[in-house]
Protein backbone atom coordinates (compact mmCIF):
# COMPACT_ATOMS: atom_id res chain seq x y z
CA UNK A 1 0.00 0.00 0.00
CA UNK A 2 1.54 3.54 -0.77
CA UNK A 3 1.77 5.96 1.87
CA UNK A 4 -0.94 8.22 -0.48
CA UNK A 5 -3.40 5.46 -0.11
CA UNK A 6 -2.70 5.08 4.06
CA UNK A 7 -3.57 9.06 4.07
CA UNK A 8 -6.87 8.89 2.92
CA UNK A 9 -9.99 9.85 5.28
CA UNK A 10 -13.24 8.82 5.76
CA UNK A 11 -14.01 12.48 6.22
CA UNK A 12 -12.97 15.73 6.09
CA UNK A 13 -13.05 16.22 9.39
CA UNK A 14 -9.96 14.04 9.80
CA UNK A 15 -8.11 15.68 7.60
CA UNK A 16 -8.61 18.83 8.47
CA UNK A 17 -8.22 18.70 12.66
CA UNK A 18 -4.50 18.54 13.07
CA UNK A 19 -2.60 21.40 12.30
CA UNK A 20 0.31 21.69 10.23
CA UNK A 21 3.55 22.54 11.66
CA UNK A 22 6.18 25.05 10.39
CA UNK A 23 9.80 26.33 10.81
CA UNK A 24 9.42 30.12 11.00
CA UNK A 25 12.91 30.71 12.66
CA UNK A 26 16.10 28.43 14.65
CA UNK A 27 14.18 28.04 17.59
CA UNK A 28 10.31 29.39 16.24
CA UNK A 29 7.46 26.90 15.02
CA UNK A 30 3.86 27.70 13.90
CA UNK A 31 1.20 24.80 14.18
CA UNK A 32 -1.04 25.94 11.75
CA UNK A 33 -5.20 24.94 11.49
CA UNK A 34 -6.97 25.05 9.01
CA UNK A 35 -9.94 25.06 11.83
CA UNK A 36 -8.88 24.62 15.59
CA UNK A 37 -11.43 22.85 17.69
CA UNK A 38 -12.21 19.75 14.78
CA UNK A 39 -9.71 17.82 16.89
CA UNK A 40 -11.15 18.29 20.59
CA UNK A 41 -14.91 18.36 19.10
CA UNK A 42 -14.52 15.02 17.47
CA UNK A 43 -13.10 13.17 20.27
CA UNK A 44 -16.04 14.79 22.92
CA UNK A 45 -18.56 13.70 20.29
CA UNK A 46 -17.19 10.36 20.01
CA UNK A 47 -16.90 10.25 24.01
CA UNK A 48 -20.81 11.21 24.39
CA UNK A 49 -21.70 8.74 22.29
CA UNK A 50 -19.36 5.60 23.46
CA UNK A 51 -20.41 6.69 27.36
CA UNK A 52 -24.65 6.80 26.14
CA UNK A 53 -24.77 10.55 27.14
CA UNK A 54 -26.28 11.17 23.75
CA UNK A 55 -27.98 8.81 21.33
CA UNK A 56 -27.76 7.98 18.04
CA UNK A 57 -29.35 10.78 16.25
CA UNK A 58 -29.37 13.63 18.76
CA UNK A 59 -29.24 17.07 18.60
CA UNK A 60 -26.01 19.16 20.03
CA UNK A 61 -26.07 22.45 20.12
CA UNK A 62 -24.05 25.28 21.64
CA UNK A 63 -23.41 29.07 21.49
CA UNK A 64 -20.70 30.19 18.83
CA UNK A 65 -20.01 32.64 16.31
CA UNK A 66 -16.50 31.32 14.62
CA UNK A 67 -14.54 28.07 14.60
CA UNK A 68 -16.22 26.33 17.54
CA UNK A 69 -20.00 26.43 15.18
CA UNK A 70 -17.51 24.88 12.39
CA UNK A 71 -16.25 22.09 14.43
CA UNK A 72 -19.60 21.43 15.86
CA UNK A 73 -20.98 21.42 12.34
CA UNK A 74 -18.32 18.95 10.92
CA UNK A 75 -18.31 16.56 14.18
CA UNK A 76 -22.56 16.39 13.85
CA UNK A 77 -21.95 15.63 9.76
CA UNK A 78 -19.37 13.23 10.56
CA UNK A 79 -21.55 11.17 12.79
CA UNK A 80 -25.25 11.86 11.80
CA UNK A 81 -26.29 14.19 14.39
CA UNK A 82 -28.29 16.81 14.09
CA UNK A 83 -26.49 20.58 15.22
CA UNK A 84 -28.02 23.53 16.50
CA UNK A 85 -25.89 26.70 16.85
CA UNK A 86 -26.52 30.13 19.02
CA UNK A 87 -24.81 32.54 17.64
CA UNK A 88 -24.19 36.86 17.27
CA UNK A 89 -24.72 38.71 14.52
CA UNK A 90 -21.15 38.78 13.97
CA UNK A 91 -21.45 35.25 12.33
CA UNK A 92 -19.84 36.33 8.66
CA UNK A 93 -22.05 35.36 5.78
CA UNK A 94 -19.04 32.79 4.29
CA UNK A 95 -19.46 30.67 7.80
CA UNK A 96 -23.34 30.90 7.81
CA UNK A 97 -23.48 29.40 4.37
CA UNK A 98 -21.48 26.55 5.01
CA UNK A 99 -23.07 25.67 8.45
CA UNK A 100 -26.42 25.72 6.46
CA UNK A 101 -25.46 23.43 4.37
CA UNK A 102 -23.67 21.45 6.32
CA UNK A 103 -27.30 20.78 8.41
CA UNK A 104 -26.78 22.99 10.95
CA UNK A 105 -29.38 25.28 12.40
CA UNK A 106 -28.57 28.69 13.46
CA UNK A 107 -30.41 31.26 15.70
CA UNK A 108 -28.68 35.24 16.26
CA UNK A 109 -29.42 36.79 18.75
CA UNK A 110 -30.16 40.51 18.66
CA UNK A 111 -27.10 42.44 18.32
CA UNK A 112 -26.21 44.30 22.18
CA UNK A 113 -24.03 47.19 23.26
CA UNK A 114 -21.25 45.01 24.56
CA UNK A 115 -19.83 41.49 24.14
CA UNK A 116 -21.02 40.28 27.68
CA UNK A 117 -24.63 41.30 27.00
CA UNK A 118 -24.45 39.17 23.89
CA UNK A 119 -22.72 36.39 25.50
CA UNK A 120 -25.25 36.21 28.50
CA UNK A 121 -28.35 36.59 26.09
CA UNK A 122 -26.60 33.71 23.65
CA UNK A 123 -26.57 31.89 26.96
CA UNK A 124 -29.84 32.83 28.06
CA UNK A 125 -31.34 31.55 24.48
CA UNK A 126 -29.59 27.79 25.22
CA UNK A 127 -31.15 27.77 28.30
CA UNK A 128 -34.38 28.05 27.29
CA UNK A 129 -34.29 25.60 24.33
CA UNK A 130 -33.20 23.19 26.66
CA UNK A 131 -36.31 24.06 28.98
CA UNK A 132 -38.53 23.26 26.00
CA UNK A 133 -36.38 19.86 24.88
CA UNK A 134 -35.01 18.39 27.29
CA UNK A 135 -33.48 15.86 25.21
CA UNK A 136 -31.22 18.43 23.22
CA UNK A 137 -27.45 18.33 24.74
CA UNK A 138 -25.70 20.97 25.43
CA UNK A 139 -21.86 20.82 24.61
CA UNK A 140 -20.68 23.62 26.92
CA UNK A 141 -17.50 24.30 25.30
CA UNK A 142 -16.23 26.95 27.93
CA UNK A 143 -17.24 24.41 30.90
CA UNK A 144 -17.40 20.90 29.85
CA UNK A 145 -13.92 19.61 30.73
CA UNK A 146 -14.56 16.84 27.95
CA UNK A 147 -13.24 19.66 25.57
CA UNK A 148 -9.73 18.93 26.93
CA UNK A 149 -9.13 15.50 25.83
CA UNK A 150 -8.55 15.95 22.20
CA UNK A 151 -5.24 17.62 22.01
CA UNK A 152 -3.17 14.73 23.42
CA UNK A 153 -1.98 13.76 19.77
CA UNK A 154 -1.56 17.57 18.95
CA UNK A 155 1.10 17.29 21.64
CA UNK A 156 2.65 14.51 20.63
CA UNK A 157 2.78 16.15 16.83
CA UNK A 158 4.26 19.05 18.66
CA UNK A 159 6.59 17.31 21.05
CA UNK A 160 7.90 15.00 17.64
CA UNK A 161 8.80 18.27 15.76
CA UNK A 162 10.16 20.71 18.52
CA UNK A 163 12.84 17.76 19.53
CA UNK A 164 14.53 17.28 23.08
CA UNK A 165 15.12 21.21 23.62
CA UNK A 166 13.37 22.93 26.22
CA UNK A 167 9.33 24.11 24.57
CA UNK A 168 7.15 26.95 25.14
CA UNK A 169 3.84 27.14 24.17
CA UNK A 170 1.87 30.41 22.92
CA UNK A 171 -1.77 30.44 22.13
CA UNK A 172 -5.03 32.41 22.97
CA UNK A 173 -6.47 31.41 26.06
CA UNK A 174 -10.45 31.35 24.71
CA UNK A 175 -12.26 28.68 26.30
CA UNK A 176 -8.94 26.86 28.33
CA UNK A 177 -9.10 24.06 26.68
CA UNK A 178 -6.84 24.23 23.47
CA UNK A 179 -3.78 25.66 25.28
CA UNK A 180 -4.50 23.74 28.77
CA UNK A 181 -5.16 20.49 26.79
CA UNK A 182 -2.08 20.98 25.06
CA UNK A 183 -0.16 22.17 28.56
CA UNK A 184 -1.41 18.75 30.44
CA UNK A 185 -0.47 16.17 28.04
CA UNK A 186 3.41 18.00 26.95
CA UNK A 187 3.64 18.38 30.97
CA UNK A 188 3.46 15.08 31.14
CA UNK A 189 6.49 14.21 30.13
CA UNK A 190 8.15 17.75 30.95
CA UNK A 191 6.93 19.83 33.91
CA UNK A 192 9.03 22.45 32.74
CA UNK A 193 7.00 23.09 29.54
CA UNK A 194 6.16 27.21 29.36
CA UNK A 195 2.35 28.04 28.69
CA UNK A 196 1.93 31.33 27.72
CA UNK A 197 -1.68 32.91 27.23
CA UNK A 198 -2.83 35.70 25.22
CA UNK A 199 -5.63 37.39 25.96
CA UNK A 200 -7.04 40.96 24.21
CA UNK A 201 -8.17 43.44 26.55
CA UNK A 202 -11.76 43.84 27.93
CA UNK A 203 -11.66 39.91 28.86
CA UNK A 204 -12.67 39.26 32.09
CA UNK A 205 -10.59 35.33 32.33
CA UNK A 206 -7.54 37.63 33.73
CA UNK A 207 -9.13 40.26 35.11
CA UNK A 208 -8.82 43.22 32.06
CA UNK A 209 -12.72 43.67 32.08
CA UNK A 210 -12.00 46.94 32.72
CA UNK A 211 -9.94 48.43 30.20
CA UNK A 212 -11.20 48.71 26.20
CA UNK A 213 -9.85 48.23 23.35
CA UNK A 214 -10.06 51.60 20.71
CA UNK A 215 -9.90 49.11 18.12
CA UNK A 216 -11.84 45.67 18.72
CA UNK A 217 -12.56 42.86 21.65
CA UNK A 218 -10.43 39.91 19.63
CA UNK A 219 -13.50 37.76 21.29
CA UNK A 220 -12.55 34.55 20.17
CA UNK A 221 -9.46 34.63 22.89
CA UNK A 222 -11.00 36.41 25.64
CA UNK A 223 -14.33 35.87 27.49
CA UNK A 224 -16.37 38.39 29.23
CA UNK A 225 -18.17 36.04 31.42
CA UNK A 226 -16.49 33.50 33.72
CA UNK A 227 -15.11 30.32 31.43
CA UNK A 228 -14.78 27.28 33.60
CA UNK A 229 -12.61 25.14 31.28
CA UNK A 230 -9.56 28.17 32.03
CA UNK A 231 -7.28 26.50 34.68
CA UNK A 232 -5.27 29.28 35.38
CA UNK A 233 -2.69 27.80 37.20
CA UNK A 234 -1.80 26.26 34.15
CA UNK A 235 -0.01 29.38 33.10
CA UNK A 236 3.02 30.95 33.67
CA UNK A 237 2.71 34.26 31.51
CA UNK A 238 -0.13 35.93 30.48
CA UNK A 239 -0.03 38.40 27.94
CA UNK A 240 -2.72 41.43 26.95
CA UNK A 241 -2.45 42.36 22.98
CA UNK A 242 -4.35 45.28 21.44
CA UNK A 243 -6.19 45.09 18.28
CA UNK A 244 -3.65 46.99 16.10
CA UNK A 245 -0.68 44.92 17.94
CA UNK A 246 -2.51 41.64 16.33
CA UNK A 247 -3.29 43.69 13.53
CA UNK A 248 0.53 44.02 13.04
CA UNK A 249 1.34 40.52 13.98
CA UNK A 250 -0.97 38.83 11.45
CA UNK A 251 0.30 41.11 8.18
CA UNK A 252 3.91 40.54 9.38
CA UNK A 253 2.67 36.69 9.46
CA UNK A 254 1.94 36.89 5.97
CA UNK A 255 4.47 38.99 4.48
CA UNK A 256 7.25 37.44 6.40
CA UNK A 257 6.71 33.70 6.23
CA UNK A 258 3.43 33.69 3.73
CA UNK A 259 1.53 32.21 6.60
CA UNK A 260 -1.99 33.98 6.23
CA UNK A 261 -3.94 33.48 9.73
CA UNK A 262 -6.50 35.23 11.59
CA UNK A 263 -6.30 37.86 13.97
CA UNK A 264 -5.71 35.77 17.33
CA UNK A 265 -2.83 34.17 15.30
CA UNK A 266 -1.46 37.82 14.74
CA UNK A 267 -1.43 38.32 18.43
CA UNK A 268 0.33 34.81 19.33
CA UNK A 269 3.05 35.37 16.72
CA UNK A 270 3.92 39.11 17.94
CA UNK A 271 3.98 37.19 21.39
CA UNK A 272 6.15 34.07 20.48
CA UNK A 273 8.44 36.00 17.75
CA UNK A 274 9.77 37.82 21.30
CA UNK A 275 9.84 34.93 23.35
CA UNK A 276 12.08 32.95 20.69
CA UNK A 277 14.58 36.21 20.47
CA UNK A 278 14.60 36.23 24.35
CA UNK A 279 15.37 32.77 24.69
CA UNK A 280 17.55 30.78 21.69
CA UNK A 281 17.36 27.79 23.97
CA UNK A 282 13.78 27.34 23.67
CA UNK A 283 11.89 26.05 21.42
CA UNK A 284 8.63 28.40 20.83
CA UNK A 285 5.60 26.94 19.45
CA UNK A 286 2.47 29.23 18.83
CA UNK A 287 -0.79 28.17 17.69
CA UNK A 288 -2.67 29.46 14.51
CA UNK A 289 -6.08 28.80 15.36
CA UNK A 290 -7.99 29.23 11.84
CA UNK A 291 -6.61 30.91 8.40
CA UNK A 292 -7.11 34.79 7.78
CA UNK A 293 -10.29 34.56 5.68
CA UNK A 294 -12.75 35.88 7.84
CA UNK A 295 -10.31 38.46 8.40
CA UNK A 296 -9.39 40.13 5.00
CA UNK A 297 -12.02 43.50 5.60
CA UNK A 298 -11.42 43.97 9.02
CA UNK A 299 -7.86 43.25 8.90
CA UNK A 300 -5.85 42.74 6.27
CA UNK A 301 -7.38 45.23 3.87
CA UNK A 302 -5.46 47.50 6.56
CA UNK A 303 -2.04 46.25 5.82
CA UNK A 304 -0.64 49.76 4.88
CA UNK A 305 -1.15 51.08 8.26
CA UNK A 306 0.56 47.72 9.77
CA UNK A 307 3.68 48.49 12.58
CA UNK A 308 6.77 47.43 12.33
CA UNK A 309 6.90 44.53 14.88
CA UNK A 310 10.30 45.64 15.95
CA UNK A 311 9.27 48.86 17.95
CA UNK A 312 7.13 46.81 19.56
CA UNK A 313 7.59 45.70 23.41
CA UNK A 314 5.33 44.50 26.15
CA UNK A 315 4.98 46.62 29.31
CA UNK A 316 5.71 44.16 32.28
CA UNK A 317 3.42 44.65 35.28
CA UNK A 318 3.42 42.68 38.30
CA UNK A 319 0.00 43.18 39.05
CA UNK A 320 -3.32 43.60 37.14
CA UNK A 321 -4.00 47.24 38.13
CA UNK A 322 -1.46 48.16 35.83
CA UNK A 323 -2.52 46.41 33.01
CA UNK A 324 -2.06 49.30 30.11
CA UNK A 325 -2.70 49.22 26.57
CA UNK A 326 -1.06 48.19 23.85
CA UNK A 327 0.87 45.22 25.16
CA UNK A 328 0.89 44.08 28.87
CA UNK A 329 2.89 40.80 30.00
CA UNK A 330 2.65 39.30 33.14
CA UNK A 331 4.59 36.21 34.81
CA UNK A 332 1.78 34.55 36.02
CA UNK A 333 3.66 32.02 37.72
CA UNK A 334 1.20 29.10 37.53
CA UNK A 335 -1.43 30.85 40.27
CA UNK A 336 -5.08 31.11 40.90
CA UNK A 337 -7.39 33.73 40.15
CA UNK A 338 -9.03 34.98 42.83
CA UNK A 339 -12.50 35.00 41.47
CA UNK A 340 -11.69 31.57 39.18
CA UNK A 341 -14.85 29.62 39.07
CA UNK A 342 -14.05 26.53 41.51
CA UNK A 343 -14.40 23.01 39.56
CA UNK A 344 -12.17 19.91 39.54
CA UNK A 345 -9.83 19.90 36.40
CA UNK A 346 -9.73 16.99 33.85
CA UNK A 347 -7.00 14.12 35.19
CA UNK A 348 -3.74 14.28 33.09
CA UNK A 349 -3.48 11.13 32.80
CA UNK A 350 -7.08 10.51 31.08
CA UNK A 351 -6.55 13.73 28.81
CA UNK A 352 -2.99 12.17 28.16
CA UNK A 353 -4.23 8.52 27.64
CA UNK A 354 -7.03 9.59 25.10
Amino acid sequence: MTSATQSVHAHIADAIKAPDLVRLGPNLFVARFETMKVYSTLVAVERLLASGRIRPGATLMDSSSGIYAYALALACHKFGLRCHIVGSKTVDKTLMVQLRILGATIEQVEPQATLKMDQSLRVARIRELLAADPDVHWMQQYHDDIHYHGYGPVAEQIRAAAGDAPLSVVGGVGSGCSTGGLACALREREPSLQLIGVQPFGSMTFGCERIEDPGIIIAGIGSSIPFRNVRHDLYDQVHWVSFDYGLAGSVALLREHAVFAGLSTGCCYLVARREAALHPHRNVVFLAADTGHRYVEGVFAHYERALDLDGLQPTPIDTLDELALPWSAMAWNRAAFATEPTTAPPPVAAIVAH
